[in-house]
């Protein structure tokens, strides 16, 4: 098990979120769009945010950010604001 935060695993988790915000991105439900905008805003202030520490080598922060960003793909996929069904990205 792997117990240190390392520039590869920020790169990783990065680009794991990244791919479910586009896939969130292109699967919003047709009801939900002022709460998918919301939800999205957030992903990519935290994905920003974690760019931001990454280069101060705060990589604890930029891991954090990370978490919730997901966080928020993970909620909108649960409550149905985002039509998707990969278990792999998203907790569905």
């Amino acid at each position: 098990m792997e117990k240190e935060i390392t520039i590869s695993k920020l790169d990783k988790y990065y680009q794991l979120t990244s791919k479910a915000l586009s896939m969130a991105k292109n699967a919003v439900a047709k009801s939900k769009q002022k709460q998918a905008n919301e939800i999205i805003i957030m992903v990519e202030c935290y994905l920003k945010d974690s760019q931001h520490f990454k280069e101060k080598n705060d990589l604890v922060n930029a891991f954090g950010c990370l978490n919730y960003a997901h966080g928020w793909l993970d909620c909108g996929a649960r409550l149905k604001i985002f039509k998707v069904t990969d278990n792999y990205l998203f907790t569905v």
